[in-house]
């Protein structure tokens, strides 16, 4: 049995601390707050040059929340530059974001954002463009694109069902999951249960401190392009 102690009970902590719960081979004995090579290997083949992701919330969090949340880049845009960096296997040479406060403007009261664009550039050429937005009133759409020389790859929404309804009216289907909560808690338990194998197995975590550092580099500087409202070398923040 793998005890843990569980640091942070906000609402990515409860998520984790379910997942915890539910796992046969681990024991959550505290909680403390204060206040994969295959996908490599993808790019590589179909020789991805371009990379599409977006990521839109169905509504902004509370302000309370956005006030201590770091900021869009570092509180939901670091993810898809986390992703970014998996799926082409490398950091990107230079970042250009732009973005603006049109859901609610009690955010770009705070010096925030609720909606951006960003576009990274790799050593050879390659782009990637990341768009996220605090609001999409039909649910948490998180699609992505990868454009390469043999064709395109699409990882299109998880929706609420598999239905589809096709008449002389048209087609009509099922929207995407509401929240993070639903459309990555299978993800949530995978992830668990690799973290527990690799503590078993004394074998390396699949996600490394330095896949963490790499994904807040970029969100650091794609804030100062924001500010800015020019390019930055990603070099400059690691």
């Amino acid at each position: 049995m793998l005890t843990v102690g569980l640091i942070g009970a906000g609402r990515i902590g409860r998520v984790h601390a379910s997942t915890i719960v539910q796992d046969e081979g681990s024991q959550l004995v505290a909680v403390a707050d204060s206040v994969d090579e295959n996908a490599k290997n993808l790019a590589k083949i179909y020789k991805a040059e371009l990379l599409s992701i977006t990521s839109f919330d169905p509504a902004p969090p509370p302000i309370d929340y956005v006030k201590v949340s770091g900021g869009i880049f570092k509180d939901m845009m670091i993810h898809d530059f986390d992703m970014a960096n998996f799926l082409y296997g490398e950091l990107p040479k230079s970042i250009f974001v732009s973005a603006s406060a049109l859901v609610d403007k009690k955010i770009g009261a705070l010096g925030d954002y609720d909606t951006a664009v960003a576009t990274l550039k790799y050593t050879d050429g390659r782009l990637a463009v990341i768009k996220n937005s605090r609001r999409a009133t039909y649910g948490y759409d998180q699609r992505i694109e990868v454009l390469g020389s043999k064709g395109l790859l699409q990882v299109q929404n998880m929706v609420e069902n598999c239905i589809v309804k096709s008449t002389e009216m048209g087609v009509e289907s099922s929207k995407p999951e509401y929240f993070f909560l639903e459309r990555y808690k299978s993800a949530y338990q995978n992830e668990w249960a690799a973290f527990v194998t690799a503590v078993k197995t004394k074998t390396p975590m699949p996600v490394s401190l330095s896949d963490g550092i790499a994904a807040l580099a970029i969100a650091e500087a794609a804030a100062a392009s924001a500010e800015m409202g020019s390019e930055v070398e990603i070099a400059n923040f690691l």
